[in-house]
């Protein structure tokens, strides 16, 4: 089903005149290492590309038409999040942010900000020790890292982007590695997931993703207005390239650090039975449900169950 979904978006890229084309991301991207220049249509045109697609210098992407032969995947079929990020550029989710209820959502925000503010504080010193850690065990590379993760959508209904943070749990090539393991992938739907994952960092990786102790940083996230403290899961943008219309309504709430998914035995569900929790969550969600979720997620870090 979602690949069937991920296929007819770029036969439909493919098929589109330029004057259908959409706006490029902001310059700003560009600075967080996203290759903005020259494909079309949200297609995405390989290096060296786009002086066939006859583009000028310093041209933005989607104003150019598709070189003959580009794929919006690499060469192993395999998509990227950054080619990802640019098939759902401006694109209309079909989806409405959820914006009603205005005194939950003040109470809602109003927590985020003290909880997440006073566990930065808190945990400070130890973040600290366990950066020396990581940079101990993984040589080379930084104790943090960020990801590309869709948030909210914004009021006309396109995609947010948005970095994640994260303390590094795996090797410093881990997302070169992705493409190549594939085959061993043991989630459903467009979620990958490994048990054994080579690409952890033994030791350290496998004990702080254990407890989710390398999500600790998206408090950052919270405190920045990105994330809450409890909301679905943010997918990746190879993951929500494939979502189907009932997954994308996850898009309609902030996501959160955790939530309904993780204190239901996170990797050891399925997706489908994920967006079920999500969009369950999304209906009866209120103060009470979030404190609920909150201790429970604490929990869930304690016992570390269902981790991958």
């Amino acid at each position: 089903m979602y690949k069937s979904d991920l296929e007819k978006q770029i036969e439909q890229g493919y098929a589109e005149e330029r004057e259908g084309c959409h706006a490029p991301f902001e310059a700003s991207d560009n600075s967080d290492g996203l290759d903005v220049s020259c494909a079309g249509n949200g297609a995405v045109a390989a290096p060296g590309e786009a002086a066939e697609a006859g583009c000028a210098s310093g041209a933005k992407w989607l104003e150019c038409p598709v070189p003959s032969g580009a794929k919006p995947w690499d060469a192993s079929g395999y998509l990227t999040d950054k080619e990802a990020l640019r098939l759902l550029a401006d694109r209309d989710s079909g989806v409405r942010p959820e914006l009603s209820r205005r005194g939950y959502r003040f109470v809602k925000r109003a927590f985020d900000l003290v909880a997440s503010g006073a566990a930065v504080a808190l945990l400070l010193i130890p973040g600290a020790a366990l950066c020396a850690v990581i940079c101990a065990k993984s040589p080379g590379a930084g104790p943090l890292y960020s990801q590309w993760r869709i948030g909210r959508v914004r009021a006309d209904g396109t995609y947010r982007p948005f970095r994640m943070w994260k303390f590094r749990s795996m090797v410093p090539n881990a997302d070169e590695m992705l493409a190549d393991l594939q085959g061993s992938n043991e989630a459903d739907g467009p979620l990958f997931k490994i048990k054994e994952d080579p690409r952890v960092v033994p030791g350290v990786g496998a004990f702080i993703r254990k407890h989710s102790i390398d999500e600790l940083p998206q408090l950052l996230n919270v405190l920045a207005g990105q994330m809450s403290l409890i909301g679905p899961r943010p997918g990746l943008p190879r993951e929500v390239v494939q979502y189907d219309e009932r997954a994308k309504r996850r898009l309609a709430v902030k996501p959160g650090c955790g939530g309904a998914w993780q204190v239901s035995g996170r990797s050891d569900i399925g997706f489908e039975q994920m967006v079920d929790l999500d969009l369950d969550y999304m209906h009866s969600r209120g103060i009470a449900k979030d404190l609920d979720l909150v201790v429970r997620t604490l929990g869930a870090m304690r016992s570390g169950k269902g981790a991958s």
